[in-house]
């Protein structure tokens, strides 16, 4: 059951946070401002100075691995070169001696990402670890000849809470490699966007006025389907589905226009669109009928191709014409990294708003500490 009115009692909500989940997204915009003046700026030099390579991939897992997929998207818009996100054991076959491998790693201890980065030392790949010191993943770095490791501190937050930490010095990275443009000047603002958001969607800011409460409110009793248009859009998504995953522990289906319009979209004539009966569906053992149901949510760029934005009306209507609401969350700036800020910071907000109005902590992650335990048995 949605409960609204606690997203108006500051107290209970923060009784109902214990992990402080609320309080660590409200460091984003720190995030980026630390990053920036603890950056290494010397070894960002060194590892530009062999010049461009042929290829960037950037390993990492979960809500470290987010990073990766954020720089592939800017890259595509700029990049001579592939960047490419790869998460999982290995890397891609033709990772060679040219290519740079960079692994990330919040508490340098994933284990996919180290052997990925063990896979790329073998092939003779340069090496660059983002990750906090005396971690697995930095002593590993370390131990390779021509590596470079940039450190962070995460500060105890979970990775989830902790893009903008890893994807800051990635970033200022890639700058040096060529394969992005996004200067200290652009980050500093973006750091302004998130904390501007952060204000608009704070703890004691009421429903009514609260972009963040009144998104949680509409998902919470939805199943979302969440698409993103531009060159920022579905990596907004594919985080906002990952953050709802964690914090309010709900499923919700990724995609991106135009390719889901190709597909995807005809699940809006299926048996969980708002015209059709879902009680069979979600008849719990009790009896009780959740009736969750779609929700369209479309996380528009502010830069669009004109056939996509046009795309993005007419599914509009589709879906309302079934009954199935829509919900616009627009990037607000031209600058590519501001636009990606102000989606991902407003949705990060509602994620774990989303998860108090379920009467969930959003801080609990049992499944994937259960599955680690398990893998090391």
């Amino acid at each position: 059951m949605v409960d609204d009115l606690i997203l108006d009692d500051v107290a209970a909500m923060l009784a109902a946070d214990p992990g402080e989940m609320l309080a660590a997204t409200a460091t984003a915009g720190a995030q980026v401002r630390r990053g920036l003046a603890e950056a290494n700026r010397d070894e960002i030099a060194r590892i530009g100075e062999a010049g461009r390579p042929r290829a960037v991939v950037v390993t990492g897992m979960g809500g470290s691995g987010i990073s990766g997929q954020v720089i592939e998207a800017l890259a595509n818009a700029t990049s001579p070169i592939p960047v490419v996100s790869s998460r999982g054991y290995g890397l891609p076959a033709w990772v060679g001696a040219d290519d740079v491998v960079i692994s990330l790693s919040c508490s340098g201890g994933t284990e996919e990402t180290i052997a990925a980065a063990h896979e790329a030392a073998r092939r003779g790949s340069k090496l660059v670890s983002i990750t906090s010191a005396g971690s697995a993943l930095h002593d590993f770095t370390a131990s390779v000849r021509g590596s470079s490791t940039m450190l962070v501190d995460a500060k105890g937050l979970m990775p989830r809470a902790s893009m903008w930490t890893l994807l800051t010095p990635l970033l200022l990275v890639g700058n040096q490699l060529g394969v992005v443009s996004v200067p200290d000047t652009d980050l500093q603002h973006a750091a302004d966007v998130i904390d501007e958001i952060g204000q608009q969607c704070a703890v004691e800011r009421e429903s009514f006025e609260n972009p963040a409460k009144l998104l949680a409110v509409a998902l919470a009793g939805s199943l979302p389907m969440i698409w993103g248009t531009g060159a920022i859009g579905p990596v907004a998504s594919y985080r906002f589905i990952s953050q709802l995953a964690e914090n309010a522990k709900i499923p919700a289906i990724h995609g991106e226009i135009p390719e889901s319009q190709h597909n995807q979209v005809v699940v809006l004539d299926g048996p969980f669109a708002g015209a059709s009966s879902v009680e069979e569906i979600f008849e719990d053992r009790a009896g009780r009928e959740l009736n969750r149901k779609f929700r369209l949510v479309l996380l528009r760029d502010s830069i669009e191709h004109p056939q996509m934005a046009k795309r993005a009306e007419i599914v509009s209507d589709i879906a309302d014409r079934r009954g199935v609401p829509v919900t616009r969350v627009d990037a607000t700036g031209t600058r590519i990294i501001h636009r990606l800020a102000s989606l991902v910071a407003l949705t990060d907000w509602a994620s774990v708003y989303t998860a108090l109005a379920l009467h969930i902590d959003p801080s609990p992650i049992g499944p994937i500490n259960e599955l680690k335990s398990r893998l090391q048995d």
